[in-house]
This record gives C-alpha cells, structure tokens and sequence, in this order.
C-alpha cells in the first residue's frame, strides 16, 4: 500500500528534508520512520477517514502521526517540500504558470443558521409533589 500511496521515486526526492526522527528520552521504541508517518497522513488525506480510524497495519498510531504533523508543521517542512516540487518542476519544464488557475472562496458557514423563534418547550412545568 505504501507504494501506492507514496511512490519510491517521491519519497527520494522530498526525504532529505526531513528532520530526523528522535527517540524520546534513551529507553523505549526506536521511533517510527518518516516515511511510514508520511505515507500515513496521505492515507488519511486521500481516504477522508478519523484519525482514530487510522489502520494498525500502516504501522503506526495516530498519536505518532499527529504529534510529527505538529512538529513538521512548526518546523515549515510543507512549504519546504512544495518549494522544492516547485523548483523541480520548474527546471524540467513541466510548470507553465501561464496555465495555472489558483481559486478560493470563504464563505462563512453559519452554525445551524439563525433561530428566528424561541424553542417552545416539550413538556409542561412540573408541579410540586
């Protein structure tokens, strides 16, 4: 599956700019390489599935995933990769940014609309015993 999901050639390209996994402390598990967590957040963004749906098989908890995505978030790893897919693309001739259409829309989802009556009770008062 991991192939599938993050091909050998990809991951040659964006794996040095990861920082090194780091074991908390000098006992425990050695930690869970990068890859296996990369390939797990693609998993999950290209199934839409919870996080703690996340499958055992892919070798690696959701607490794992969740704390290098904080980490590699704060450390600017995402901009690093696209500026380098960016810039590799750009030196082969495959980014035309003539071609490129870059849209956004924000639309303000209002929670439940608005209430334009009060909710009526569903049962009577209660009378004293």
């Amino acid at each position: 599956m991991a192939g599938r999901l993050v091909t050998d050639e990809l991951w040659n390209e964006i794996a040095d700019l990861f920082p090194p996994a780091e074991r908390n402390g000098t006992r425990g598990r050695k930690p869970v390489d990068n890859r296996t967590v990369f390939t797990s957040l693609v998993f999950l963004l290209r199934t839409g599935i919870g996080w703690r749906d996340l499958p055992t098989e892919l070798g690696v908890s959701e607490k794992t995933v969740r704390r290098r995505l904080n980490v590699w978030t704060e450390q600017g790893l995402w901009e690093r990769i696209f500026e380098h897919l960016l810039n590799r693309l750009r030196a082969s001739g495959r980014l035309n940014l003539a071609e490129v259409l870059i849209d956004g829309g924000l639309n303000k989802a209002p929670c439940g609309g608005e209430k334009s009556v009060r909710t009526q009770p569903t049962e009577v008062a209660v009378a004293v015993n």
